[in-house]
């Protein structure tokens, strides 16, 4: 019984010694473009969670300026306020676009919602392009990974092939470790990347209704009005 626990007390293998830059050199080129594809996940990562904030897509200043534009029935106002630059963001770019089109439509503002609904759709997309840049490196890091793997087990056979006699288990280990290390390197990319896409996604839509709900309540400052001032202005 004492010889059975001293076994299992025995570590299953020997530190090597490798620190993790060891390993993933052992990656080759193709572990070097996953490394690169991870950075530029990370960055993409960043960006997204800095635009899909409440603040960043409604900020309470534009909100209470439209309102007070709208309100009063100045539509010009607001949209020379959506034109400036200097207050871009989701909220503008979707009123300034919907008022632009319903101030030159021989309809006025009876078209507002869907305006506002058809060009919240393209912002959306919009918002989402970067989003499917981070599921697009989920997706080629595993396809990378498996590329690593295949060139890997062929160097390995290469090595068998080659041997004159007995194949010495060093000559494997390269391209045993590089199919490895490759396959690791793409799972590791591409699980927090996919989680990250999943959760960027399902933010941008709730925040989009959100904003959405704000639109709708500038909107009805107008929607009672048949035919605006500035109706035929674009005609």
């Amino acid at each position: 019984m004492q010889e059975m626990l001293s076994t299992l007390a025995t570590p299953v293998a020997a530190d090597t010694g490798k620190s993790l830059l060891e390993y993933i050199a052992q990656g080759g080129w193709i572990g070097l473009i996953i490394i690169i594809l991870s950075f530029i996940a990370v960055v993409m990562i960043v960006a997204q969670l800095v635009r899909v904030r409440r603040h960043a897509l409604a900020p309470p200043d534009a909100v209470e300026t439209l309102d007070r534009h709208l309100s009063a029935g100045d539509v010009d106002a607001a949209i020379a306020f959506c034109d400036d630059a200097d207050n871009d963001s989701f909220l503008t770019r979707v009123m300034g676009a919907a008022l632009v089109r319903c101030n030159r439509s021989p309809f006025g503002f009876l078209e507002l919602k869907a305006a506002l609904e058809e060009v919240g759709q393209l912002q959306v997309a919009r918002l989402h392009r970067l989003t499917d840049g981070i599921n697009l490196v989920a997706s080629i890091a595993p396809m990378l990974g498996l590329l690593g793997t295949v060139v890997g087990m062929v160097g390995a056979f290469d090595a068998i092939q080659a041997a004159d006699g007995p194949v010495r288990p060093d000559a494997l280990a390269g391209s045993i470790s590089q199919a490895l290390i490759t396959t690791v390197l793409g799972l590791i990319v591409a699980i927090p990347c996919t989680a990250a896409y999943t959760y960027l996604r399902t933010r941008i839509d709730a925040l989009a209704d959100e904003v959405g709900e704000v639109i709708e309540d500038l909107a009805a400052h107008l929607e009672s009005t048949a035919a605006p001032a500035g109706a035929g202005r674009g005609a």
